[in-house]
């Protein structure tokens, strides 16, 4: 996606902005993604597009939209100043990141402590020392063989660790910088955010959250989202779905996608009774059985992460409602 005579800065991104429904041409509202949609099925770029770009960063981000996703699934952490990154991993991994050459010793550097060290962990740092890093690398070249960490456009060469209200101010401003598809699609996208709590790990958060009542890390990304007014246009997911209810109970409008990997129990009626709207599970715990349990307990399905096309095409010929992978641009035609 070109956007020609657009000079957009952090600044810019970090500006909260109201993002009106956009029209189609002939002054008709485009239809809004989700259920209500009523066709096709939800494309979301896993981690941005990590296929493509390097993940979690705001170049991720704009080639997922290029690749016209209906929905943005990122991860999220906690600062130490309690404010919400955009990042998968609790600890600042040299295999991603390495420290921007103008702050060498501003920050830990990865490449210099042992893997793992405490200090690396993202919630011992604040917000301005995670944005010193430059995560630019590629950690498994054999699966990602086409992600490139060049200029994307847009977002230009940031890939630094962001929070999550300049990723939802970046797809604001990439929706207004081109009277294109691309660009009323990102009008109306999802963003599809996971809380990477952890029961045996607490410390990855490291808030105040008690299991039950919402923490700082639920608070502080529901502020974020209503700064915005953007409810409408959010599931929160987590494989620790008491951060799921948690959450609901705060904001019982905005959907909660339960997270499972392969060989995890399900509980579909109990789920949905906690207020659960879809199931994500591992692409290959998906069988007829399960998919059909799922739909009659009234979840939408849509596993994680596939990336063969054939696969994909095989998933949604059986009935899925959506699927997450790093590679939008290889997915089949009908996306919502």
């Amino acid at each position: 996606m070109t956007h020609r005579g657009i000079a957009v800065s952090c600044t810019v991104w970090l500006i909260a902005v109201a993002c009106a429904a956009p029209t189609e041409p002939g002054g008709e509202v485009s239809p809004e993604p989700g259920p209500s949609a009523g066709v096709g099925y939800d494309l979301q770029g896993h981690r941005g597009a990590r296929g493509l770009r390097p993940e979690n960063t705001l170049p991720a981000v704009e080639a997922a939209l290029d690749a016209g996703v209906s929905t943005v699934e990122l991860d999220l952490h906690l600062s130490s100043d309690g404010r919400v990154v955009v990042w998968h991993d609790p600890l600042i991994e040299p295999s991603k990141c390495g420290v921007e050459p103008e702050r060498s010793g501003a920050v830990p550097d990865p490449d210099v402590l042992v893997a793992g060290s405490v200090e690396l962990m993202v919630s011992r740092l604040t917000v301005a020392e995670l944005g010193d890093f430059r995560c630019d690398r590629n950690p498994d070249p054999a699966a990602l063989p086409d992600q490139i960490a060049s200029d994307s456009g847009l977002a230009g060469d940031e890939y630094g660790i962001v929070e999550v209200g300049q990723v939802f101010d970046f797809v604001d401003a990439y929706a207004r910088a081109d009277a294109t598809p691309e660009a009323r699609r990102a009008g109306r996208v999802m963003f599809n955010l996971e809380l990477k709590r952890r029961p045996d790990h607490p410390g990855y958060i490291g808030d105040d959250f008690d299991g039950v009542a919402p923490g700082a890390f639920e608070l502080s990304l529901l502020e974020e989202i209503d700064a915005r007014e953007l409810r409408d246009r959010v599931v929160v997911q987590s494989f620790d779905h008491r951060s799921l209810w948690a959450m609901g109970s705060i904001a019982p409008e905005i959907r909660l996608a339960v997270l499972t990997r392969r060989g995890d129990p399900t509980d579909f009626d109990g789920w949905v009774a906690r207020g659960a709207a879809i199931w994500s599970p591992d692409w290959r715990e998906v069988d007829e059985a399960k998919l059909a349990a799922a739909h009659a307990a009234g979840l939408e399905v849509i596993p994680w992460t596939v990336n063969d096309p054939d696969v994909m095409r095989r998933l949604l010929e059986q009935g899925v409602d959506g699927i997450i992978t790093d590679r939008p641009d290889l997915a089949p035609p009908g996306r919502r």
